[in-house]
């Protein structure tokens, strides 16, 4: 009779903690997946176990987070404009009385006021997983004028001559509304829409929707 004894390796107690590790690793797992429905953690488990993502944020969650976010603004147009000067004012070195020209720079800003966002601008999908939200219109909030950087530019010895000018009140109102319109020519208000929506969808991804639309 031949007796066979087996002569590899042993791993004892060594095997067994390895695969205690392996159970609680995957108990562990199974509570932070149960549990896991947002933010980052919530992502991870998603890419992982590829369920769908879902979220318990409710509609007055969602409006509390954007109205967090407040008035925004979210883009500045640099811009320079001419307005033509007054006669009694502005052509003190204009022979004849000609008319100056008068180039103007200026910033206009916009952006868009979240707390105006309803309950009845949110709408949630079934099962949580996608939200819809209507914002408000974009506006513009400030026009200003750099009086620095202002100049006016009179005839004189038929030459165009720059010199530092003061606006008065009224050029000052006729210089902010052409920057303004400008401003809105150029597409400012299209731009802070598309800015604040970009912002606004960030905020309600960090919420756990696994779809988000903002218009």
């Amino acid at each position: 009779m031949t007796t066979q004894y087996y002569s590899g390796p042993t791993y004892g107690g060594r095997f067994f903690s390895f695969l205690l590790t392996l159970v609680l690793g995957a108990v562990a797992f199974a509570i932070i997946a149960r549990h896991a429905t947002t933010g980052t953690a919530g992502r991870i488990v998603t890419m992982i176990t590829g369920r769908a993502a879902s979220t318990e944020a409710t509609a007055p969650d969602v409006v509390a987070k954007i109205h967090r976010l407040g008035r925004v603004q979210t883009v500045v147009y640099s811009l320079d404009t001419v307005v033509e000067g007054n006669p009694s004012a502005a052509t003190r070195h204009a022979p004849g009385g000609e008319r100056e020209l008068l180039v103007v720079h200026g910033e206009s800003s916009a952006g868009m006021d979240l707390a105006q966002v309803k309950l009845e601008d949110v709408r949630i999908d079934a099962g949580g997983h996608g939200v819809h939200v209507t914002l408000p219109a974009s506006q513009i909030f400030s026009t200003a004028l750099d009086n620095q950087r202002t100049r006016a530019y009179s005839h004189a010895a038929g030459t165009l001559v720059a010199e530092e000018q003061e606006l008065s009140p009224d050029l000052h109102a006729k210089a902010e509304g052409q920057i303004q319109q400008m401003a809105r020519t150029d597409g400012i208000l299209d731009a802070a829409s598309k800015n604040a929506r970009d912002l606004v969808t960030a905020q309600l991804y960090g919420l756990g929707f696994e779809q988000v639309d903002v218009q």
